[in-house]
């Protein structure tokens, strides 16, 4: 799998698949609607516990107002496990606040954007995410 993706605003997440795949630059995303379904996927737990854990994605998109658990919670968790703590994860939120921005950066997040409000803007800043993290940027050989 290329991208995990999770958010849970329906229409932003619509908007952010429909710039990565009409810019050619993902094949597949696996959305996730809040924070518990995401560690789930990841850890092979809950509704994914008979399947196992979810592929390794390329890149992580990761909203941190998300139900049940937070984003950065989502991360902090990730980020202390082997198999996945190389994952690149951009934080997409809506929060510019400088301690949601802080804490995510601390907890090991590779990038951090404030979802503009305009439409043209946001899939541009999707365009340009996808293209850095998943056309330029080179990840190690073991992930």
């Amino acid at each position: 799998m290329e991208v995990l993706y999770i958010e849970d605003t329906p229409e932003d997440a619509d908007l952010a698949l429909r710039s990565l795949r009409k810019h050619n630059l993902v094949n597949e995303v696996k959305l996730l609607e809040d924070g518990q379904a995401a560690l789930d996927y990841l850890f092979g737990e809950g509704e994914y516990a008979s399947s196992g854990r979810g592929k390794i994605p390329r890149l992580m998109l990761l909203d941190l107002k998300l139900p049940k658990i937070s984003g950065l919670e989502v991360l902090a968790r990730m980020k202390t496990d082997e198999q996945l703590k190389h994952i690149p994860v951009v934080v997409l939120t809506s929060s510019n606040e400088d301690v949601d921005i802080k804490k995510a950066y601390a907890l090991g997040a590779n990038s951090y954007i404030v979802k503009p409000v305009d439409f043209q803007n946001f899939a541009e800043a999707i365009r340009q995410v996808g293209l850095y993290w998943l056309v330029l940027n080179e990840p190690p050989s073991n992930t």
